[in-house]
């Protein structure tokens, strides 16, 4: 019997809990808006935290912050739900990502552009703006010419400059 009453005050604070849960509503809507624009997102996030912290009322400590507690539930529901959408694209996003766009001509002239331009490089600079812009570490691309470091960087620094004067800024969108 005693078990009884002991449950009995618990579930008196838990719908005083609920009741204050309900007051906070339109502060949880308002902190939402931080994170989204759409009023309909809004309305979802703030239904999905108000789930939550319903579903998990046995986990608030009373004589806490019941707002900071909710606004928490709430961050937290938001990034989970960032992160999964960032995982799992849905809809248009899936649709653009599936969608192939051939390369255009001018990206083909521009290309040949730039072959004909490297072609003036000298061997060691063309070497040295090849390697690293493959992604060879400035260390390992100087191993490889031959030369240190501080070469090697003013080898690529000076082919980029060719470059940029010999195709101006038709590279650069």
């Amino acid at each position: 019997m005693t078990a009884l009453s002991s449950q009995r005050p618990a579930s008196q604070e838990t719908s005083s809990v609920e009741l204050e849960i309900v007051e906070l509503t339109p502060a949880l809507r308002a902190f939402a808006r931080r994170f989204l624009r759409s009023e309909d997102d809004i309305d979802d996030l703030v239904q999905e935290t108000l789930l939550k912290a319903l579903n998990s009322i046995q986990l608030y400590h009373p004589g806490t912050s019941l707002k900071s507690w909710l606004f928490t539930i709430l961050r937290n529901t938001f990034c989970s739900n960032y992160r999964r959408r960032k995982r799992e694209p849905v809809g248009m996003d899936v649709t653009m990502e599936q969608v192939s766009v051939a390369p255009s001509q001018e990206w083909a002239l521009r290309e040949r552009e730039l072959r004909q331009a490297m072609t003036r490089l000298s061997d060691d600079r063309r070497r040295a703006l090849t390697l690293v812009a493959a992604g060879t570490s400035y260390e390992d691309a100087a191993r490889i010419c031959g030369c240190r470091i501080g070469t090697l960087k003013s080898r690529v620094s000076r082919a980029r400059e060719t470059l940029h004067s010999l195709l101006g800024n038709q590279l650069i969108d």
